[in-house]
């Protein structure tokens, strides 16, 4: 078996420039806003969003070397408040040598403590650098207000396989080493597979196969599978099995299965999964799938999120699964989910339509004479505080969105709606 070079074959490939790169065309395209941007000359504060190997980093490199800014970078995984300020100071230095505004990249910036991230801001809101930081997590929920508003967006997505295929084909045309082994390409399915639509792991199994397969050999899908297949990790948060075994834990508690439910939620905590991750998955499981069959789900899977956002690993894995027992055993209704997907439909389907007179708010003396809230009957002065109203547009009036479930709990509800909007429920 002959060996590659020490470098990774991921790493031997890099692109260097925008050209090389693929994939992401939403954002680098011809009329993508990153590259009309850099075209411009400006690069606002970016947080990049998304999976493993999908280009953050690689792209962040891209944008620095196109625009011939000085990048400085951390990894959120090693660095501290000091090694911050330090790298700040630095670029601090090196703004005021050069025209160019100095870019500090931080990988896996979800990472940061609060603390961590306050330290960042004043570089950040003076300008003293340009931010972009990788993050696989919702930012929403990772970087802090402050600073999330002062950057923008953009959201990576997984590869596709048009990306894989231009990725190896790229591989064997261009890398060296590959070239010299007279890699055949056969078959792909399970490389693609495997790859979970991350790009460096694409290549890195690539080169695990042909290095085992040694000269000439040929890439078919039972050859992946056997040299992989032993090498596979039980659960990696950051790879392909990531979104399986979560798809999992979420598939056995709307069935209703605690024990299977269990077992993927150890699955999660043996693969060192972020706790945090798990219980913001419950919290939505607690509105999507069980709803007002059980209200108190809702209130038991945000409690758990603050008991494990308090305590962390190990314990908390007790709370995780006092929930995921609690919601699988719960009773199911996914009533609230349909019931606002269907309301956007019609929200996009019919625009911004105005809102009825009699319940518009009139808090001047125009707006009355203009009979804003005339007409309307306030509730609590009709007998069991319900009055016989619309609120709804007039175009749409009538239209029922919600549509209780088939429990007990909602099986009640209904008899309520029936006894009142009887049009809307008396069927």
């Amino acid at each position: 078996m002959q060996a590659s070079t020490q470098i990774p074959l991921a790493e031997r490939l890099r692109p260097r420039t925008l050209e090389a790169y693929i994939g992401q065309d939403q954002i680098v395209g011809n009329s993508g806003p990153l590259r009309l941007a850099m075209k411009a000359g400006s690069l606002p504060s970016i947080l990049f969003w998304g999976p493993p190997g999908v280009g953050k980093t690689t792209l962040a490199q891209i944008m620095a070397d196109e625009l011939k800014r000085p990048m400085y970078s951390l990894s959120a995984i090693n660095s501290g408040v000091k090694d911050v300020r330090e790298v700040i100071e630095k670029a601090s230095r090196k703004d005021l040598l050069s025209a160019e505004k100095p870019i500090l990249f931080i990988d896996e910036i979800h990472r940061f403590s609060k603390s961590q991230q306050d330290s960042l801001l004043g570089a950040v809101e003076k300008g003293v650098v340009t931010l972009i930081g990788a993050t696989t997590e919702n930012p929403s929920f990772e970087v802090i207000p402050a600073l999330l508003s002062r950057c923008q967006v953009y959201v990576l997505e997984a590869f596709g396989v048009k990306e894989l295929q231009d990725i190896v084909n790229r591989a064997l045309a261009k890398d060296e080493w590959l070239k010299a082994q007279n890699v055949k390409l056969k078959e792909t399915k399970v490389l693609f597979q495997l790859s979970g639509g991350d790009g460096r792991k694409l290549l890195n199994t690539l080169e695990l196969v042909v290095q085992s397969a040694g000269l000439n050999v040929e890439i078919t899908d039972e050859l992946v599978m056997s040299v992989v297949k032993t090498r596979l990790a039980r659960y990696d948060k950051t790879g392909e099995q990531h979104y399986d075994i979560v798809s999992a834990l979420i598939k056995s508690i709307r069935g209703s299965d605690p024990n299977a439910s269990v077992y993927w939620l150890a699955r999660m905590i043996e693969g060192g999964e972020d706790p945090l991750f798990i219980a913001r998955r419950l919290l939505i499981l607690a509105s999507e799938d069980v709803g007002n069959a059980n209200p108190q789900a809702l209130v038991i899977a945000n409690n758990c999120y603050q008991a494990v956002h308090a305590i962390g690993y190990p314990e908390c894995r007790i709370t995780l699964a006092q929930c995921v027992i609690y919601l699988a055993t719960s009773a199911k209704s996914n009533a609230s989910y349909a019931a606002v997907g269907a309301a956007q439909s019609k929200v996009r389907e019919t625009g911004d339509l105005s809102v009825p007179l009699h319940i518009r708010n009139a808090p001047t003396k125009l707006m009355k004479e203009l009979g804003y809230g005339k007409e309307y009957k306030y509730a609590h002065d009709f007998d069991g505080n319900l009055v016989d109203q619309e609120f709804l547009p007039d175009e749409i009036s009538g239209t029922t969105f919600y549509q209780p479930g088939k429990n007990k709990r909602e099986s009640a509800i209904k008899e309520w709606l029936k006894g009142f909007w009887k049009s809307r429920y008396d069927y």
